[in-house]
Parts: structure tokens; sequence; C-alpha cells
């Protein structure tokens, strides 16, 4: 078996780390070697720091400092498994140097056998995928066939890899999910995943290295996301439901403002509006408002539709412009609904609050 997954980048150290004291020892018979190394990858090359010869039945000891608590490499041979090392780890590891793949037991080393798990799901997928490459090759007739049992398949796959992550979210074994999320394709699944990671096993030099990776690249997003938490949004000013007075969104300052697009057509906004209204009835009396922006271009419409769902708050502007709504192009609005919570000074607190996430940000803000 040829190495089962590179997971270390070759990335420049943000701290000196503490000494990492260990003992890996057990058993790996059949394997054709006679060392075994404990080692680290950087790109093409390997940094070993132990290494034990193997006895000829497989036995083997390993002990003493490593650089920091972190991943390593257990190496025999063409052959690797994953190491989770930290808490004066005394490991046990035995395996069939045959196939460790499939026959391989870990003793006092959870994580490590966690990420093997992870290891042996990500490859039986991936030669399952392989096998159904070749064989469309052999016979292009069967490529519908192979297709929808291959979706059905990767649909199960998903499944499986969701249920690893939900049962160990706090496992450095999450550091293998993770490798395999671009950050600049998917950068919420790569949040989801590093911020807990980062909590669980922070000694790890890798795991900083990948969190400060994932700082920059947070805040390269917000400086280019006009409704970041934290910044300013554009003041504006809009007829309201008379059609001749107007109000500006500065009007509301000293307040903690719901600015909410919406239109009396949208399901998904009407069906929110009760949420709304239970939120603004609980907190108004201690400086929470709403500002409703209507996308709508029929004003008997939008005027049923305040009533209907009892919008009782008195901000509510529409130019009656449609998709084309002046206020709506300046926020940049491509769907509703769409809400931007902002803080007494008019900085945004987060956008898209819906629900329960509405209520519990408002908890948080007023105390109750």
């Amino acid at each position: 078996m040829k190495q089962i997954l590179i997971i270390l980048l070759y990335l420049p150290l943000l701290i000196q780390a503490q000494v990492q004291y260990f003992q890996v020892s057990g058993q790996i018979f059949a394997s054709g070697a006679d060392s075994i190394f404990i080692s680290q990858q950087f790109g093409n090359t390997y940094k070993n720091y132990h290494s034990s010869p193997l006895d000829k039945n497989g036995n083997f000891e390993l002990k003493g400092e490593l650089p920091s608590p972190d991943y390593y490499l257990l190496r025999i041979g063409q052959n690797s498994l994953n190491l989770v090392i930290r808490d004066s780890s005394r490991i046990q590891v035995y395996g069939d140097g045959r196939n460790l793949l499939q026959h391989c037991n870990f003793v006092n080393a959870e994580e490590s056998r966690q990420m093997h798990e992870y290891i042996v799901l990500n490859t039986n997928w991936r030669n399952k995928a392989d096998s159904a490459m070749s064989a469309i090759k052999a016979d292009p007739t069967k490529e519908a066939e192979i297709n929808n049992y291959m979706t059905q398949a990767y649909s199960q796959f998903q499944t499986a890899l969701q249920s690893f992550v939900g049962m160990y979210a706090n496992s450095a074994a999450i550091i293998l999910p993770l490798s395999g999320i671009q950050i600049d394709q998917d950068f919420a699944s790569y949040e989801k995943l590093i911020i807990p990671l980062y909590q669980s096993f922070g000694q790890s030099t890798i795991v900083q290295n990948l969190y400060q990776q994932y700082l920059n690249k947070k805040q390269e997003r917000d400086a280019a996301n006009p409704f970041a938490p934290g910044k300013s949004v554009p003041d504006f000013q809009e007829l309201r439901t008379d059609g001749k007075k107007k109000m500006k969104l500065s009007d509301l300052r000293g307040q903690v403002v719901l600015l909410d697009f919406w239109a009396s057509w949208c399901g998904p906004c009407r069906a929110e509006n009760p949420n709304v209204v239970k939120n603004y009835q609980k907190y108004k009396d201690a400086g929470f408002t709403v500002m409703s922006v209507s996308l709508d271009s029929n004003k008997d419409k939008w005027l049923a539709a305040i009533a209907a769902d009892q919008l009782i708050w008195p901000n509510h502007v529409s130019d009656l412009g449609g998709w084309q709504s002046k206020v709506a192009q300046l926020y940049h609005v491509q769907s509703i609904p769409f809400t931007v919570l902002l803080d007494k000074e008019g900085r945004v607190i987060a956008t898209n609050l819906r629900g329960a996430a509405l209520e519990q940000t408002l908890q948080q803000i007023f105390g109750f």
C-alpha cells in the first residue's frame, strides 16, 4: 500500500511550540521493512525525528522528544499512518504491513484512530469512483447506469462524511476533512471546521498556521464585503407609505435597526414577518426598531401586506420600483428577504438573520 494521505504543508512557524514527550510501540508484521520512523512531511520531503528497528516479528518501540504536540507520520517502508501526538502520548499501534488500510488498530490514541477511520472512508470512495471510471471506459454503453449508481453512492459518502464531522467536531481528526475543502471555494465550510479545530488543538503548529491562513482570508473577504460586521452602511432617503413624506435611515440613529428588504409577493418574506413582529414587540421599548424597504411596484398590494402581516412599526419606505428600487441597487440586493442588523451608530452587526438566529442575537444585545 502506498502512502495513505499527505496531511502536512510547508508553512512558516508562528510561534515556538513546547516540546512534546512521546512513546509509540507495537507490532507491524509482514511489512518487509527493517525500520520504522516518526516523521513529518513538508511538500515532497520528510523530516525524521526518531527511528527504531523492527524485529523479525515486527515489534518496535519509539520514544523521546518531538518539537511540539502536533500531527506526525508513523512510516514503515512505503506505508504511513497518521498520528496525533500530545499529552505525553503512550500510543500502541498494531497492524498487518501488507494492508495497513484495512488491518490496523490503535490503542490509547483515539484521535489517531479517528483519522484512520476518515482515511478508510475517503479511500473507499476514491476506489469506487476510479472503478466506475474504468467501467465506463471499458463499456461506454453503461455510462448512464453507472452514473446513476455513482450519484447514489456519492450521496451516501457525503452522508457518512457529515456524520464523521458531527461525531468528531471537537477532535484533532477534523484536520482531514478540512484539508479537502478549498478555502476560496467554500469559505463557510472551512470556517465551520477550523474554529473548533483551533479551539481543540491550538497547541499544534500546523493548526496555528492553518488558523492564521483562515484569519488572513477572513480579513481579505471582510475588506471586500460592504456588509462585514463593524462596517458603516450607506445612508439613504426614501418615500414613506403616503408617497409624499420621506425618511432617512440615519433618522433612526441611536436605535438598533433591522433594515429589512422585502415585498408583498415574496413568500419567504411573508413567512418571516411574524418572527420580525414578535421581536419588534419584545424589544421596541429597549431601543430596537425595523425599517422595511419594499421591492413592490404595486402600492395597494404593498399596503395590504403591511396591514395583513401587522407590521406595526412606522418605518416603511419604497419608491415602488420593484427590482429597480434605488435603495435595493445601493445595497446590491440580489434576492429577498435580505436583512442587515445595525447597531446604534449605524454599523453592521450581522446580515440575513432569520428565525431563531435573529432572536438569539437580539437577546445577546439587550440581555433578555
